[in-house]
């Protein structure tokens, strides 16, 4: 079984149940994104390939940890041998780091609204990146909305204030205002992800309430004439209810306008808790169709430097976990 084939069967479960010696060291806990507010996930790895599975004692799949890192992963008739990577902080070699732990919006598929995080300090965030400086190759900077999206914006604007002076590409993922592309890009942020969510704009009404998905694509289409093609990223949600045609559409929208999409699989969550996780099928058809539009539209995934599609924990991507 090739590695994307095994990737996917392993993301539509999601999880695993970790056992064997004591792996504490190993796992992450998450204030955004899969998992949020979970029991933690761990990073396996094989070949220098990697995904994030959420630690679930319930899960069909075993991890065992058999020391210093070295784990046996087995699920029904796949047995598998590689290790755990180390979190730097948030995923192996970078640190992700989420501001506002918090946020005023309520799409009906993140769990962070009910987490009631809080919001670090900017002296807070550069000491953490002081801590793991020496096993990163990057930084990201994402955020839940509290107050507002200029509010937000302005918090992460401090904390690059305060980080300028790190040689090293900076990321940065949060909700767009109509300035915050060029207020980014005068920072010297190197990357940016704005995330369209669902793959139609009916679906982002009904999943989004009180954002704009028109928005969003304004500040994508600025982000790549700031920024360059290949440079912007956005992330689309599979699994809310769109048709793989649908889904085919919004791959080749980005991709069409110089932006990389990010596929990301559902993760069952707050008022969508009862919706299935795509399956390994599905999975790899859409990934077939996204590697075609990035092909086609002369996106490489192997240049990101930051974010998501630099990580490739959660998500199939083209160019990185298949060719």
């Amino acid at each position: 079984m090739r590695w994307h084939e095994l990737k996917a069967e392993l993301l539509a479960i999601g999880s695993c149940r970790l056992t064997g010696a004591d792996a504490s060291g190993y796992i992450e806990s998450s204030a955004a994104g899969p998992g949020a507010g979970g029991e933690g996930s761990v990073f396996f790895s094989m070949d220098g390939k990697r995904i994030r599975l959420s630690i679930s004692p319930d899960s069909p799949v075993e991890i065992r940890h058999d020391g210093d890192g070295h784990v046996h992963l087995s699920f029904g008739k796949i047995d598998a041998t590689g290790i755990l990577e180390q979190p730097a902080l948030h995923c192996p070699r970078q640190a992700y780091i989420t501001v506002s732990g918090n946020c005023i919006f309520s799409c009906k598929y993140c769990p962070v609204p009910l987490n009631k995080g809080r919001v670090k300090t900017p002296d807070e965030i550069v000491g953490m990146i002081e801590s793991v400086i020496n096993r990163i190759d990057s930084i990201s900077i994402t955020s839940g909305v509290i107050g507002s999206i200029e509010d937000d914006e302005k918090r992460v604007i401090n904390v690059l204030e305060r980080i300028k002076g790190l040689d090293i590409p900076v990321g940065v993922s949060i909700y767009p205002g109509p300035e915050t592309p060029d207020r980014l890009y005068s920072e010297g942020v190197s990357e940016v992800k704005f995330n369209l969510e669902t793959a139609t704009s009916a679906l982002f009404e009904e999943m989004c309430p009180g954002l704009s998905w028109d928005a969003i694509i304004m500040s994508l289409d600025r982000s790549v004439a700031l920024f360059g093609r290949g440079n912007v990223f956005s992330n689309v949600i599979l699994g809310l209810g769109e048709t793989d045609e649908e889904m085919e559409a919004c791959i080749r929208l980005l991709t069409g306008r110089g932006v990389i999409p990010v596929i990301r699989p559902l993760t069952p969550a707050a008022a969508v808790a009862s919706y299935k996780r795509p399956s390994p099928e599905r999975l790899l058809r859409i990934a077939a169709i996204h590697w075609d539009a990035l092909k086609n539209a002369g996106l490489d995934t192997g240049e990101a430097r930051t974010m998501c599609t630099y990580c490739t924990g959660c998500d199939i991507v083209p160019g990185r976990d298949c060719e």
